[in-house]
């Protein structure tokens, strides 16, 4: 039999790269042939070089001029792999009637109201139908995808890159230089939402000492958040790209998340990995991925929220068992080698009527 041909179409989100990353590494270790697409600069900047994978940088955006270069980019493919909604809605339209099956991977779920939610629902619809098979990183994803429309849709195999974490980073170096020295230190992502936790950081201005959040984002999101702190004088820094986030949370008493969308469950998981307590509202699957593990409050309380961490810092006990929890927690989670497997097993699966007419 030929070698399997496959496509991965990337969106551009951290999390949805350094998984990516991952599988390409381990498919083309596997002996599959591998391009990805993402927008130009992303492969450098997630590790994408280092795989093994061929690299072609794709616009974003869905004009036609967009759309034709990834149906060039995929053009003789046995399998398009599409992660994120974005990328899955472009996916569809370069494959239109090509007959290459396309996987869709959903790695977290995207929230819009109004009108922006109303075409988010459009989106989805689009992406689900389009797909032979959608792969959701929870069962409330999974549920979604089948909502939506969705022919074959499927709980993934979800692992954390091991790659993504870097030794044992100089814990007292990161405090001193983020300004944490003799307070505590709480690490967060910007997401929609972040309000609540610039909500929840007003209130701990009142603790002495005053803990030190540490925001980690970039874009627009992460400009309002700055903005916020610059206006409101709380005590919180904007702590940089997702890249380092490892580092940051070796070095934090606790791990805090307000809100929706990309960047929790990446942050979540790698926080539960290294034994760090974590805070975080009841959205996204979060509760399915930490189970006891996390105290959970209400999306959108900042009082529930700025409680729960204050509470957290009085008991050094209740941080320690959600300390062992996490990692424990950790330890039951697929490893990368059966997650790359579960993946290649659903290509195998669709591409086999392909590949068995070149055999």
């Amino acid at each position: 039999m030929s070698q399997l041909r496959t496509v991965q179409v990337l969106g551009g989100g951290a999390g949805s790269s350094a998984r990516v990353s991952s599988l390409a590494a381990g498919l083309v270790a596997r002996g599959v042939q591998v391009t990805v697409c993402a927008p130009a600069g992303s492969g450098r900047a997630h590790g994408l070089p280092a795989t093994g994978a061929r690299f072609v940088a794709v616009p974003r955006r869905s004009d036609p001029a967009a759309v034709a270069a990834l149906r060039t980019a995929c053009t003789g493919a046995d399998i398009v792999h599409a992660h994120g909604l974005h990328a899955a809605v472009r996916a569809g339209l370069a494959l239109s009637g090509q007959g290459i099956p396309l996987v869709v991977t959903w790695h977290t779920r995207a929230h819009a109201e109004g009108a922006r939610g109303r075409l988010l629902r459009l989106l989805e619809r689009r992406a689900a139908r389009a797909a032979a098979v959608v792969l959701g990183t929870s069962w409330e994803l999974v549920d979604r995808a089948r909502r939506r429309g969705a022919r074959d849709a499927r709980l993934a195999l979800a692992a954390i890159p091991t790659g993504r974490f870097r030794g044992t980073p100089d814990d007292g170096k990161t405090r001193a230089e983020l300004g944490a020295v003799g307070r505590p230190l709480l690490v967060s992502v910007a997401q929609h939402g972040h309000d609540t936790l610039l909500d929840a950081a007003r209130r701990w201005d009142a603790l002495d000492p005053v803990p030190l959040l540490a925001v980690v984002g970039e874009g627009p999101r992460a400009g309002a958040v700055r903005r916020r702190i610059a206006a409101e004088g709380l005590p919180a820094v904007l702590a940089g790209g997702s890249d380092g986030i490892g580092d940051l949370l070796a070095a934090a008493d606790i791990a805090v998340l307000s809100g929706r969308g990309e960047g929790g469950s990446l942050l979540a998981q790698e926080a539960l990995r290294l034994g760090v307590p974590l805070v975080a509202a009841r959205a996204d699957g979060l509760p399915e991925l930490a189970g006891d593990a996390a105290e959970f409050v209400p999306y959108g309380d900042a009082g529930a929220l700025a409680g729960a961490v204050v509470r957290l810092l009085d008991d050094p006990g209740r941080r320690e068992r959600l300390a062992e929890s996490g990692r424990a927690k950790a330890a039951s989670w697929p490893t990368e080698d059966e997650a790359i497997a579960h993946v290649l097993s659903v290509y195998d699966e669709l591409a086999q009527p392909l590949t068995a007419g070149r055999a």
